[in-house]
């Protein structure tokens, strides 16, 4: 079918980690001989990409490089570890098992990601396998959480409509589950499972959605639900947008090509808006799902992973060329999509009261990391209220923490330990900060540039008094921050963002929407801490005193002219 096609797949020379997948013998390679050598804590390139695909990056402490490199010994190798929960939703029990394997294993903090998953840092080689089996026996796992197949599934977390939440999550759990790589290595290599010697065993052992070279890239759906965008469903390569009507939810919305990542220097990559191709129902989405991931596996680019993305095999072939494909696969055509509104893309704080009769407290947690701290002890904090919650957690695609499904009887117990250990909903400090993200970058990702976790609170401490000045503290502004501009904190849709290209200088980009609808622009490119603030302080200052009612930071800077506005990706450099 697809062969034949005007738009044949891209038959240029593979990549060479297209080798690497074709050889690996269904993501094995040589893991489980690198993982026994005790000689270095690193392991081969190859089997780091492959790595990858069972949740996981080496990366090394490039605080320690220099120092480690004049007393000539290898870097400090170390792992992060990434740990899926469809939807973001997990037990107590969970709670305290990760709690439990960062203080074991890694380095005594949890981080909470952007797709609504965990990520732990500083794991050693030699105890990776144990921390995988740990977080396996809580019936949560690492496999997919990175590598070129489908990630985490993130699901809108709603608590003040968890009635139509539970409908919404158990559909992008069973949409997780459908899209799992089948291989059986990873159960192989990391939980004593039987192995595969007979080579005709492992010629049977098949993939179904992926085939034995999986996608060319990593794959992003997500489930919003109106009117609130939390999860940035236009940054994915494919979004369902929940249409409820009458408190029922009737189906979704699906829109296809979103995604953050881009190259700076590099006009051939750039960040991408989904567009909204039509309406399944509820039943239907799985098949959806699995079609359009086999569209991407089947004609997305394998010889340039830089436009491997989803994004630019509809922007090389047109949106009709999908729709047509997508047809042809389903057998049957979407319906006309239907109408839907966002008015947000941020978080609600505090105590919030569900549909279901249960409470639900939101507590902000600054770019995601769970940790103690002189004076705030958020880990422990947690780790207590874990021990008795009857309800669930939520992480939230903002990086933030939802105790939620609590009882009435449990919340005064809840409270009490809230107000015991000092957690907050972030009431004290500025709307700005309260809608800040910021990915990991230094000291541990190999890609980053520039500081940004470490880096974006100390700028926001010196970007606050402007706004308190201008009477806008309590104004809400979405602001973002990268290391690099591959887009984790997904800063491209952002009202203000800044993104690394060296050392303590970034590229300022304006004009975002507040709900996640539109791309931002470049305002400023290569500039340091003193230049940001000189730059913000009078657009601050003009938006206090020239919006219109209603308007957003993101649409003035456009309607001020600081920055064009722009509709698709291909605008975002010209």
């Amino acid at each position: 079918m697809s062969q034949e096609k005007h738009y044949p797949p891209h038959d240029r020379p593979h990549s060479d980690v297209e080798a690497i997948k074709r050889r690996s013998n269904y993501l094995r390679g040589s893991l489980t001989d690198t993982l026994e050598d005790r000689i270095t804590g690193s392991i081969p390139e190859d089997d780091n990409r492959l790595m990858k695909f069972h949740g996981s990056y080496m990366q090394d402490d490039r605080d320690l490089r220099n120092e480690r490199n004049k007393q000539k010994l290898e870097p400090a190798y170390q792992f992060m570890l990434r740990v899926r929960a469809a939807g973001g939703v997990v037990t107590p029990e969970q709670w305290l098992m990760m709690d439990r394997v960062a203080q074991k294993y890694a380095n005594g903090t949890i981080r909470l990601t952007t797709r609504q998953s965990f990520q732990l840092h500083g794991v050693l080689k030699w105890n990776m396998k144990n921390t995988i089996r740990e977080v396996n026996e809580s019936m949560l796992s690492t496999l997919a959480a990175c590598g070129d197949v489908n990630r985490n599934v993130m699901c809108n977390p709603n608590p003040y409509q968890s009635d139509v939440h539970g409908e919404v999550y158990e559909w992008s759990r069973k949409i997780s589950d459908h899209l799992d790589p089948r291989t059986r290595a990873y159960h192989e290599i990391w939980l004593d499972g039987e192995k595969v010697i007979d080579s005709r065993e492992l010629e049977g052992e098949q993939e179904p959605i992926y085939g034995p070279v999986y996608l060319p890239r990593k794959f992003k759906i997500a489930i919003a639900v109106p009117p609130s965008n939390d999860v940035d469903v236009f940054s994915q390569d494919l979004g369902f947008i929940a249409i409820v009507e009458d408190g029922k939810l009737k189906g979704f919305n699906v829109s296809v090509g979103g995604g953050m990542g881009m190259s700076h220097g590099d006009p051939k990559t750039y960040p991408q808006v989904a567009q909204v191709i039509g309406f399944c129902t509820p039943e239907q989405v799985i098949e959806v799902a699995e079609k359009t991931v086999m569209i991407q596996r089947d004609y997305g680019d394998r010889a340039v992973r830089k436009h491997a993305r989803f994004k630019y095999t509809i922007d090389d072939r047109g949106i009709d060329w999908f729709i047509g494909e997508l047809t042809e696969r389903l057998g049957w055509q979407l319906q006309d999509a239907r109408p839907f509104h966002f008015d947000s893309n941020g978080d609600r704080y505090g105590w919030v009261k569900g549909s279901n009769g249960k409470w639900h407290y939101n507590l902000f947690i600054q770019n995601g990391r769970v940790k103690d701290e002189d004076g705030y002890l958020l880990m422990t904090g947690l780790r207590e209220i874990a021990k008795i919650h009857g309800g669930d957690f939520r992480l939230t695609a903002n990086q933030n923490l939802i105790i939620a499904n609590v009882s009435t009887q449990k919340k005064k117990k809840i409270e009490t330990l809230i107000s015991e250990y000092g957690l907050t909903d972030g009431a004290h400090y500025s709307a700005l900060k309260r809608n800040s993200m910021a990915c990991v970058s230094l000291p541990t990702c190999g890609l980053a540039m520039a500081e940004s976790e470490r880096y974006l609170p100390s700028l926001l401490d010196k970007i606050e008094p402007m706004l308190e000045e201008a009477g806008l503290r309590d104004d809400d502004i979405v602001i973002r921050m990268t290391g690099c501009p591959n887009g984790c904190a997904r800063p491209m849709l952002a009202e203000i963002a800044f993104i690394g290209k060296a050392p303590g200088k970034y590229n300022m980009y304006l004009g975002g929407g507040f709900a996640g609808q539109r791309l931002n622009k470049l305002y400023k490119e290569n500039i340091g801490e003193a230049e940001i603030l000189d730059s913000l302080k009078p657009i601050i200052s003009r938006y206090a005193k020239e919006r219109h009612e209603g308007e957003h930071f993101g649409d003035f800077t456009i309607r001020a002219g600081y920055v064009k506005e722009v509709r698709c990706g291909q605008e975002f450099h010209a």
